[in-house]
Order: C-alpha cells, then sequence, then structure tokens
C-alpha cells in the first residue's frame, strides 16, 4: 500500500495528532529465545546529557520516526519467521526493543539488562561463563557506529552475537576487538570508494572534506583522506563539526569551518556526518549564508528529516549521495499502518497490557514515550525511503543462525533445547542467509557486501524527492542525464583547483597539493604517459618524439645516401673529372712518345694519371650506409693513390729545381736518376712510407661504425668515426709533405720566352692543392657530422680537379689544338739552365739553341 493511500486511510480511521497511543506496549514480546534490540527512539536535549552530575534516568523526548521504522522492521521480521515453516518451525522469537536515545549513556543501561541473568535484573559473576544462560540470546543494534564501539566491547566480553543495521566505522571490522560483532550494512570503506569514484567520474579533484566530532565521522573522514589521496584528489579544507557543547567555543569552531569552506574555490564538499552534526551544520550554514555547493553526503543523514526539513536548505545546493540497495519491502507501510492501528484499538492495548503488565520501566526507564504521541505525518517521510531492510536482515540473520545450530530441518526444531549466545555465535561466522529473496554472507569480519544507489535530492515541495542518478556495485555506473544541478543553465559545477594540462603537457606542482600546478610543455626526446604525471618520461635510446608529444618513435638510420642532392651534384663532378682524367690519361698514352708527354715524365705521367683517377674513384666509398670494412678503406684508398699522383709531380718538381739551381756538372749527374729508371724508387718509397702511415692508422686506430644517437633529433646517425685525429692527421701531412716539396722546388723558377714553362703549372698545380686541403680542416671540423662524409668527397675531387686543370689539361689543349708546339724544341730544347744562361750573359735566342744540342733527350727519333 503506498504512503498516499495509508495516510487516507488513517484519516478515516481518526487517527489526530496528540492521539494517546500504546505502541510503546508492541516493542516486547515474549518466545522461547528472546533477540534484545537498541533503537534511536528519541534523542535527548543538548545539555541534557553534558549536564548531568548523577547517575539517574534519562529521558528522551525528541522522536526520531526512522528509529521506530526500524523498531517495527524487526518486529515484522520476527512475526513472518514466527508464522514461517522453513528457518524455525515449532519455536517462537521474541523480542525486547529499546531506546538509545542516540546517546552511549543511555545504551548502556539495556545492555546490561540483556546481560544479565534470564529470570533476573542481575549480571552474575563467574570464572567460566559457558553455561551462563542471559535474558536475550542476540542483540539487534544499536544503529550508531558510536554507541556500537561502546556496547560491542561489552558483548564481546560475553560472546554475545551483535548484528548491527546501521553501525558501518571500518573500526569494528576487527575480530580481535570485536569478536561477537556483525552488521548487515556494508562498511564505511566501501561508502569511501563509491564517494571517491564519483568525484573522479565526475572530475572534481579540489575538495573539502567536513566529518562530525565523532567516530563516525572522525574515522570517516580518515578513509576518505586517504582513498582520495591514492586517485589524485586533492582536499582544500579538512575540519570536524564540533558537536553543541561549551557554546562559546563549539560556535566560534563552527564559524571558523563555515569561513573557511565559504572563502575558498571549492565547489564540492563532502560531508561524512551524523544526523545531529549535520543538522548543525547546516542550520548554521544557512544562516551565515553559505555560498551553494555541491554537497556529498553520507548516508548517515542522506535521508534523515531532520535535515531535510530545515527551513532554507533548498537554498544550500545540490545533494547527492549513496545509499544502501537492499531488497524491496512493498509490504511494511501496510504492516506499519496495522501497527499503529492496532496501537489506537483500546481493546488491543487492554490485551497486551494483561499479556505484559511488567515493562519494567522502574529498571531501565520508559521505553518510548514519545512512540505514544505520535501522528502519521511523522513517519510518512520515513516510509518513503524504506531505509529499513538492513533491521529486517539482522533479524534473519541470527534465525539462520538458530536454525544451523539446532539442526533444524522440515519437521521442526527441537523445543526446550538451552542454547547459549556463545554457542550461536559459532555458526555465523561466514554464514550465508536470504531475506526477502535477498543473498547475503557474513565476510570473516562479519560484514556483508552490498549495493549502493546514488540518490540525488530533487527538490518539488518542502521536502525533496530521492531520484536514483546511479549506482555503485564496485563499479560506478552514473546516469548524467538524470542529474540536475544548482548552478545557473543547469550546468555541472567545476570544482578544480588548475585546469587540465593540454596534449602533451605534464604538471608542475604548486605548493603541497598535486591538484594545484602549472602545465609545462613537454621537450623533444620526452613524452607524456600519463595524464597526471609530474615529469615527462624520456624517450629510449632507440626513439625519438617532438614537444608536446604522448609517445616516441623509432629513430630511422640516417647516413650518406646516394639520392641525396649533394651526392648527386657530387657524382656529375665525379663524372666529370674522371672522364677528363681518362682522356687525358688516353691522350698521353696516344702520343707518348711526343716531346710533350716525354718532358712531362712519360710513363710516370700515365702513372700519374691513374693515380688521380684513382683518387676520383676513391671517393664512390663514402656513400650508403657505412660498414666496418669501408670504414676502413676509405682513408687508405685516398690517399695512396694521390701519394703516388704527387710523387710524379715530385720528380718533375725535383728536375727543375736541379736545372734551376745547381751546377750545370750536378745538374747533368741528377738528371739521369730523375728521368731513369731510378726515378721509380723514389714513387715507390713514397707509396712505402704513406703505405706504412694507413698500415699504423688502421692497426692502432682503426676507425669503425657508430650509431650516434644524439646528433641527430629523430635520427639515428650511422657514420665512421675516427678514433685518432692525430693519425688521421698524419695520414693527410704526408701527401702535404710532397705537395710543399714541389711546390718549394718551382714557385721561383723563372720563365723562359720559347719555352713551355712546366714550373709555372706545378706551382699552380700545388697551389690547388693547398687551397683544397686547407678549406677542408676547417670545413671539415666544424660542419655537422652527418655532413663530414660529403665534405670529404667534394675536397677529394676538386683536390683532383685541380691538378688536373692546372697541370695536365693545358698539356691536352696543346696535344690537341696546338700540336704545332709539340717539339724538342718547346718542349726539351735548353731548359731551366738556359736560365742561368740568360741571367748571366743576356744572350737569347743562341744560347737556347746551345742548351738543346746538350740535352740528352733531344737525340733524333
Amino acid at each position: 500500500m503506498s504512503v498516499l493511500a495509508f495516510l487516507g486511510l488513517s484519516a478515516l480511521l481518526g487517527f489526530e495528532v496528540g492521539a494517546p497511543l500504546c505502541l510503546s506496549r508492541q516493542l516486547r514480546m515474549q518466545g522461547d529465545y528472546v533477540l534484545g534490540g537498541l533503537f534511536p527512539l528519541g534523542s535527548a536535549e543538548d545539555r541534557g546529557l553534558r549536564d548531568r552530575t548523577q547517575p539517574n534516568t534519562t529521558v528522551c523526548t525528541r522522536f526520531s520516526s526512522l528509529g521506530l521504522l526500524w523498531a517495527l522492521a524487526v518486529k515484522m521480521a520476527v512475526e513472518e519467521i514466527n508464522r514461517g515453516s522453513t528457518l524455525l518451525p515449532g519455536l517462537h522469537l521474541g523480542y525486547d526493543l529499546f531506546d538509545t536515545c542516540s546517546e552511549p549513556a543511555v545504551a548502556m543501561k539495556p545492555s546490561l539488562v540483556f546481560m544479565a541473568k534470564a529470570g533476573s535484573r542481575n549480571i552474575a559473576t563467574y570464572c567460566d561463563y559457558r553455561q551462563y544462560q542471559p535474558r536475550v540470546l542476540a542483540v539487534i543494534g544499536p544503529h550508531s557506529s558510536e554507541l556500537a564501539l561502546v556496547t560491542a566491547k561489552l558483548f564481546g566480553f560475553f560472546l554475545m552475537p551483535q548484528v548491527s543495521y546501521g553501525a558501518s566505522t571500518d573500526r569494528l571490522s576487527d575480530r580481535e576487538a570485536f569478536p561477537s560483532f556483525f552488521r548487515t550494512v556494508p562498511s564505511d570503506r566501501v561508502q569511501v570508494a563509491a564517494m571517491v569514484e564519483l568525484l573522479h567520474a565526475l572530475r572534481w579533484n579540489w575538495v573539502a572534506a567536513v566529518g562530525s566530532d565523532d567516530e563516525y565521522g572522525r574515522q570517516g573522514l580518515s578513509l576518505f583522506s586517504s582513498q582520495a589521496n591514492s586517485r589524485g584528489i586533492c582536499i582544500a579544507h579538512e575540519g570536524l563539526v564540533p558537536l553543541p557543547g561549551a557554546r562559546s567555543l563549539w560556535q566560534r569552531s563552527l564559524l571558523g569551518l563555515l569561513r573557511q569552506v565559504n572563502q575558498s574555490s571549492v565547489e564540492v564538499v563532502v560531508l561524512f556526518s551524523s544526523v545531529q552534526a549535520a543538522r548543525v551544520f547546516f542550520h548554521y550554514s544557512i544562516h551565515y549564508r553559505l555560498l551553494p555547493k555541491v554537497w556529498v553526503a553520507s548516508e548517515a543523514w542522506l535521508t534523515s528529516d531532520l535535515v531535510m526539513t530545515l527551513p532554507g536548505m533548498a537554498q544550500m545546493g545540490t545533494v547527492l549521495g549513496f545509499l544502501q540497495r537492499g531488497a524491496s519491502m512493498p509490504d511494511f507501510s501496510s504492516y506499519v499502518q496495522t501497527r499503529l492501528a492496532l496501537a489506537a484499538d483500546p481493546a488491543f492495548c487492554a490485551s497486551l497490557e494483561a499479556e505484559q503488565p511488567d515493562l519494567e520501566e522502574h529498571v531501565v526507564g520508559p521505553r518510548c514515550p514519545q512512540c505514544n504521541h505520535i501522528s502519521l505525518e511523522n513517519v510518512s517521510a520515513g516510509l518513503l525511503h524504506q531505509q529499513t531492510f538492513a533491521a529486517y536482515a539482522a533479524v534473519y540473520s541470527v534465525a539462520q543462525a538458530l536454525h544451523n545450530t539446532l539442526l533444524c530441518n522440515a519437521s521442526g526444531c527441537p523445543t526446550q533445547v538451552p542454547v547459549q549466545p556463545w554457542q550461536l555465535l559459532e555458526n555465523m561466522y561466514n554464514m550465508s542467509f536470504r531475506a526477502r529473496g535477498l543473498a547475503l554472507r557474513f565476510d570473516t569480519s562479519g560484514n556483508i557486501n552490498m549495493d549502493y544507489d546514488l540518490k540525488l535530492w530533487v527538490w518539488q515541495g518542502p521536502m525533496p524527492e530521492l531520484r536514483n542518478v546511479g549506482g555503485f556495485n564496485g563499479h560506478l555506473q552514473l546516469q548524467l542525464s538524470q542529474m540536475c544541478w544548482h548552478t545557473p543553465k543547469n550546468m555541472k559545477p567545476v570544482s578544480q583547483c588548475s585546469r587540465q594540462c593540454k596534449v602533451g603537457q605534464v604538471r608542475r606542482m604548486k605548493g603541497f597539493h598535486s591538484c594545484c600546478y602549472d602545465c609545462v610543455d613537454c621537450k623533444a626526446g620526452s613524452y607524456r604517459r600519463n595524464p597526471d604525471d609530474f615529469l615527462c618520461t624520456p624517450c629510449d635510446q632507440d626513439q625519438w618524439s617532438p614537444d608536446r608529444s604522448l609517445h616516441c618513435f623509432p629513430r630511422r638510420p640516417k647516413f650518406l645516401t646516394w639520392g641525396e642532392p649533394a651526392v648527386l651534384v657530387l657524382l656529375v663532378l665525379l663524372g666529370l673529372v674522371l672522364g677528363l682524367v681518362l682522356a687525358a690519361l688516353g691522350l698521353f698514352i696516344w702520343h707518348q712518345d711526343s716531346p710533350l708527354v716525354r718532358a712531362s715524365g712519360g710513363p710516370q705521367a700515365c702513372f700519374g694519371l691513374a693515380c688521380l683517377g684513382l683518387v676520383c674513384l676513391s671517393v664512390l666509398l663514402f656513400p650508403g650506409q657505412p660498414s666496418p670494412a669501408s670504414c676502413l678503406a676509405q682513408q687508405p684508398l685516398l690517399h695512396l693513390p694521390l701519394t703516388g699522383c704527387l710523387s710524379t709531380l715530385f720528380l718533375q718538381a725535383a728536375e727543375i729545381f736541379v736545372e734551376s739551381e745547381l751546377p750545370q756538372s750536378w745538374a747533368d749527374h741528377l738528371r739521369g736518376h730523375l728521368r731513369g729508371p731510378r726515378a721509380w724508387l723514389v714513387v715507390l718509397l713514397a707509396l712505402l712510407a704513406e703505405g706504412a702511415l694507413c698500415t699504423w692508422y688502421l692497426v692502432a686506430f682503426p676507425p669503425e661504425v657508430v650509431m650516434d644517437w644524439r646528433v641527430l633529433p629523430t635520427e639515428v646517425l650511422v657514420h665512421c668515426r675516427v678514433r685518432s685525429w692525430v693519425s688521421f692527421g698524419l695520414v693527410h701531412a704526408a701527401n702535404a709533405g710532397l705537395a710543399c716539396l714541389c711546390f718549394l722546388g718551382t714557385f721561383l723558377v723563372p720563365s723562359q720566352p720559347g719555352r713551355y714553362n712546366s714550373a709555372y703549372s706545378l706551382t699552380f698545380a700545388m697551389l690547388a692543392y693547398f687551397i683544397t686541403w686547407v678549406s677542408f680542416v676547417p670545413l671539415f671540423a666544424n660542419v655537422h657530422v652527418a655532413y663530414q662524409p660529403t665534405v670529404q668527397m667534394g675536397a677529394s675531387l676538386l683536390c683532383a680537379l685541380g691538378i688536373l686543370a692546372t697541370f695536365h689539361l693545358p698539356k691536352c689543349y696543346l696535344l690537341l689544338w696546338q700540336p704545332e708546339r709539340n717539339t724538342p724544341e718547346f718542349f726539351l730544347g735548353g731548359g731551366p739552365g738556359n736560365a742561368r744562361g740568360q741571367h748571366s750573359s743576356g744572350g737569347g735566342e743562341e744560347t737556347q739553341q746551345k742548351q738543346v744540342t746538350h740535352d740528352p733527350v733531344t737525340s733524333p727519333q
């Protein structure tokens, strides 16, 4: 039956506000086995317990509708079990339910009554309590964690099973401290995990956390703080709501907490609080006009009418929180209606008084005097939320344990069998049971696993409706389309200390909170692995990345390839120079007996041209992927042919020097050595010297193929590394020495009219050599290592081209286009020796003719 139908029928039955009922007499019933119950049926005034100076009776004046509904759920479960034939056939359960007034001092009195010896009001002292039979077999309750921590110590000493329907503090999971405690609600650890998942899913990482200054709030706040930090959620402000005490002190503390929350930039507040503290907190928040926030509520106050009915509560912002799902109890409203209707029936009340004349109120005080003066409106709000399944399931857990202890079967249970609480306890560990078709099980800590619904307050009148907008069963489910917010245009609130970093940026913390940060770009060579990283992750050696990258890319090998523009240009130059060299060589071979060729050294000139061709071909070792063989061959195959070429030029220069600078007798003697077969000995010695240097270079400091990961940003440079620049320089220095000797032997020799000036050609050939290799040194030293092979290729080709163009090509020109000058007189007559005669006597043509007749190579052909 719906609540509206319930209220309508109640009006027809004539219920009136303030009409006396006998509801308090329905809180006790005799049975074969009795269950004790602790329920917050009322609450004391703020100063009621704090001002007392004597251990007298405390009267609870305020009424709690939820407490009464929990008690009626226990009563309903007991009656169902007694009527059924499954759990305890043939047995009759009883109950004895008391008000805790939500105070530990009040809850202790009925707890002591429960432990009194059956049939008396005394707790006997024994060394061995195994045969001790207390008044109750098990205790249902209390709801509050603060009270459960007190009563669980007492019941744990006697190993009295205690099943709470609301105490969720994680401390109660400690089996050593609380060996007989169970509960039909999950631990706060599960609720906190759901809260953290909600904040994380909605990207709220800058929040305030507030808890009530009691065991429930402090422990919940501690759990939330630890779990939030592990998920990257920062707590901007953390505080406790003081319970009313010394008025000036607790008010000052509360106002300071409100000021902190109001002045901060947080838009989300997690309030893990008891109902009383939450009511006080919001009362002052409304009074001092706290800005609207998103309030993530703990289960304790999410459905409390004490908080919902505060004037101005609708202006406090958005309230949402997690509520246990449990099983549906559609007939509970009808049951409550029946109980209230019977409580208003004088005949029923008289029968109760006859059955239970003594409620022992002179011992424990009135059970619930305010329950006898309630209206239907007092319980209608609680019925809307149906938060009674946990109390209902607690009774079924005890009934299942009793069923297992008595070894009941389909035919019935043994009767008149005494069962001690500790015997019942043995069957409750890791026990499975069912309530309303829902399978439940106590784990080793006495907890059960139960799903949560995410509820949102939606104001549609004086009381908010609890709209289901998601759930949590270990994983969070959200229905964002069902959510509504207090913000303009219903925009989801943003509660972040810093904006989200862009792609490829990491966080640099500001201050102590990891949620407050600047965004810094990841530089090239590093990347952002996770969105919450504080440092860029460097790429591996064989990888690269651009600025602001999310991952690295593999490096490609880089070397001088055949298709590069610079290489193509050099190959064209190679073809040109090599073609000219081969043409000159062919021309010299064709005219090998001509005066021009014989004056140039004959076979030595051809050998020099062949070596010049090999110099050109050596540049082909530089393009392509380097290998150990190519690295070893590059320098020797360049410098040995170059030495051969320069050694032939050295013979030419030596002959010119001898004839121009030495006496005639010495010149005639040495000329035969410089032009005869012995001249090849000079070439051989030069090649052996250069070969020895190259061998030392290759053996002592062999070049090696290396992969350089640092010089190029996106590639790996594969090149031949020179291990010793000194040895590299010495290999070049030998050829430079030959070139220097050639230059010194020719650059001061004067020209002769009517004669071909070989000294002039040699001087310019050596100048071309020096210009090329002197330019090569600084260029090679300063150019990027990736382009050093290109520089060496260019230098080799330009050196060959310079020697060819200044020394050999002019002679080819004479052979082809001025053959009339290819005469012994122009190339072989007089020689430089005539220069001496010209300087001494001034004679011209006659002296030249005389010199020609003395030249040994001018014999008729």
